[in-house]
């Protein structure tokens, strides 16, 4: 196994509820098998308050290079496991001829065979939302009108740096810019105190939003309980990574959980959560954490990998000013392509690797 650190810069610096990121620093990872013949590729892409630091993963991964591959633990840190996990996979899937995601269903969907012809097909492409920063109302609209221009036909709106009220006002003058046809999200990272959200919610009830994304602290699963019911439902982000699906499920907290594959550790970690939380009647959204090609890449497929997946947070490669590779997934009319070779997407990588 190989490890080669990477640097890219944002196109212009993203806030989070974690602070503001102006770039983005990672790792690749490379398996390599005796002969030569089965190639894999990884990234590590860490993001802190998702998943370990910097200096952790590379630690990690350095130690994992000279024993053999070892496996990185997801629950301590999910960047490092993600980049072997995948790795492996890619791996596994060029030497099968398999697409990741055909894999990721098998194991996770339990589909007959990765590569059976009757199982139910992995689709050509898989719904995106845009994602609509947090600006004032006139900025929002003309963003969201640029957005279903180019095709989308679901937005996810930033919220909750500004007084509720003025939010209310912003994803108003959305709606009754885009029409009744668009779908409307609104993401305030946990911004919100119960009280504030209670009051978003039922005002966002009435616009027709279809969900609330993190309305309350990460930890708050007790009130984002009390806020289902509404009339708008709720989704949780931020409260997977400081507690596990099975809490969400046991604490009634969600509708919607949004899957971060770089956070849980791994492309198949993700769709065995994903499948977790159809079983128990929540519904899976991806999206990345904004990462290199290779990640993306990956979440594409774990999104292909969910049947009826709903729109995801997959197009973040245009917050990049420049990329590790061309990229294999192509974005066009709200969709992302799904890639068809082997792995990740066949020997589309291999100018990555050592």
């Amino acid at each position: 196994m190989w490890v080669e650190p990477f640097n890219l810069a944002l196109d212009a610096p993203l806030s989070t509820a974690h602070g503001g990121i102006t770039e983005r620093r990672g790792f690749l990872v490379g398996v390599d098998a005796a002969d030569g013949t089965e190639v894999g590729l990884g990234e590590a892409t860490p993001l802190p308050g998702w998943t370990e630091s910097y200096e952790n993963c590379r630690a990690v991964l350095d130690t994992a290079a000279s024993d053999d591959g070892a496996q990185p633990d997801p629950a301590a840190t999910p960047a490092a496991a993600h980049a072997v996990e995948l790795a492996r996979l890619d791996a596994r899937g060029r030497r099968e001829s398999t697409p990741l995601a055909a894999i990721c269903r098998h194991e996770a969907f339990g589909d007959a065979d990765a590569a059976d012809t009757d199982a139910e097909p992995i689709p050509a492409s898989v719904p995106v939302n845009a994602t609509i920063g947090d600006g004032d109302p006139e900025t929002t609209v003309r963003a969201a009108e640029s957005a279903v221009s180019e095709g989308y036909d679901c937005l996810k709106l930033k919220a909750g740096s500004r007084p509720v009220d003025r939010d209310i006002v912003r994803v108003r003058a959305v709606r009754d810019a885009v029409g009744d046809d668009i779908a409307l999200r609104v993401d305030a990272n946990g911004a919100w105190d119960a009280a504030t959200a209670r009051r978003a919610v039922m005002a966002f009830a009435d616009l027709a939003v279809d969900y609330v994304e993190q309305p309350l602290p990460a930890d708050e699963l007790a009130g984002h309980r009390r806020l289902r019911g509404l009339g708008v439902d709720i989704a949780l982000d931020e409260s997977l990574a400081e507690a596990s699906l099975s809490a969400v499920v046991d604490s009634d907290a969600a509708d919607v959980v949004v899957l971060k594959p770089m956070a849980l550790g791994g492309p198949l970690r993700a769709t065995r959560t994903a499948a977790a939380a159809r079983e128990a009647g929540i519904e899976p959204v991806v999206t990345t954490t904004i990462d290199a090609v290779v990640a993306r890449t990956a979440a594409v497929h774990v999104a292909a990998a969910i049947p009826d997946v709903s729109a995801c947070g997959l197009a973040t490669g245009s917050l990049l000013a420049a990329d590790l590779a061309a990229d294999p997934v192509t974005i066009s009319d709200g969709a992302a392509s799904v890639p068809t070779d082997g792995g990740l997407c066949g020997a589309g990588f291999d100018a990555l690797g050592r």
